[in-house]
């Protein structure tokens, strides 16, 4: 059984897919550094935020804290409730760009094979034997 599994494990299929899914990780995590430290700060600086991750909605702002006549403090600190944008948007952006970027890996993949398709093969020995024989019968 752990004969089997070596195999298993050691199948160039299984392999290539474990590759790709290191890679695609490192990837993502370069597409989202490029996002947060050159897209986020030129659409912030747009905008007049801070960054993408920033930009949000507020539909019920927070408050820190409310005192009483007395001076008493009745509540503190309700966090604030608002609808974050901002980081829809990074997060889209990262997503069309690793889209992009996938589009183009396939099509040169389905342009390299395609190329691989065109060119005919040689037809195997023994047709070309045969069509021998067949015109040497003929004569």
């Amino acid at each position: 059984m752990l004969k089997e599994f070596k195999e298993f494990a050691m199948k160039g299929n299984l392999v290539d897919i474990a590759v790709g899914f290191v890679m695609g990780a490192a990837f993502a995590k370069v597409i989202s550094a490029f996002t947060e430290g050159i897209v986020s700060p030129l659409i912030g600086m747009i905008f007049q935020t801070d960054g993408l991750n920033d930009m949000k909605y507020v539909l019920k702002p927070g408050i820190t804290e409310r005192v009483d006549d007395a001076g008493t403090v009745i509540q503190a600190a309700v966090a604030e409730n608002a609808v974050m944008y901002g980081s829809f948007i990074a997060a889209l952006i990262d997503f069309i760009i690793v889209a992009f970027v996938m589009f183009m890996v396939i099509k040169g993949i389905n342009k390299s094979k395609k190329k691989e398709e065109e060119a005919p093969a040689a037809p195997p020995a023994n047709e070309v034997l045969l069509a021998e024989i067949r015109d040497l019968l003929q004569k």
